[in-house]
């Protein structure tokens, strides 16, 4: 674990949660007592780059949502969670939703990614093709 934290005459103002897996670092929960610009890319996005640099590993995955974070390099990817429901009639209810969830989710990936920072080596962003 990786808790990042801002503080102000030794009071915290900010923190970032992080989670350390085997070669990833997941960004995961933030909070702030106070709005101070740019605190939360420092904490969730820019300290979380440097020490996933310092110890070799090869990404951050900074959570889910957010089309702010396109701006940082972070291009959306498909997160996933296991649940057990005891109601089958509730379990039922809950599959029929994430089977029209997964579609919509998967669209607005692929409409993120391409106005991300990287260039698309089979079409521009028009989904025409690039020299």
């Amino acid at each position: 674990m990786l808790l990042v934290l801002a503080e102000r005459d030794g009071v915290p103002l900010a923190g970032a949660l992080n989670f350390i897996g085997r070669d990833v670092l997941y960004g995961r929960y933030w909070g702030c007592v106070e709005d101070i610009d740019c605190l939360h890319f420092e904490l969730c996005y820019y300290q979380a780059t440097d020490f996933a640099i310092a110890e070799g590993l090869s990404r951050v995955e900074a959570g889910a949502q957010g089309a702010h974070k396109l701006a940082r390099g972070y291009l959306p990817v498909q997160t996933y969670s296991l649940h057990y429901m005891a109601e089958p009639s509730f379990a039922d209810a809950v599959a029929r939703y994430l089977d029209a969830e997964r579609e919509a989710v998967d669209e607005e990936i692929e409409v993120l990614t391409a106005y991300g920072p990287f260039r698309n080596t089979e079409g521009d962003r028009d989904g025409r093709e690039t020299d």
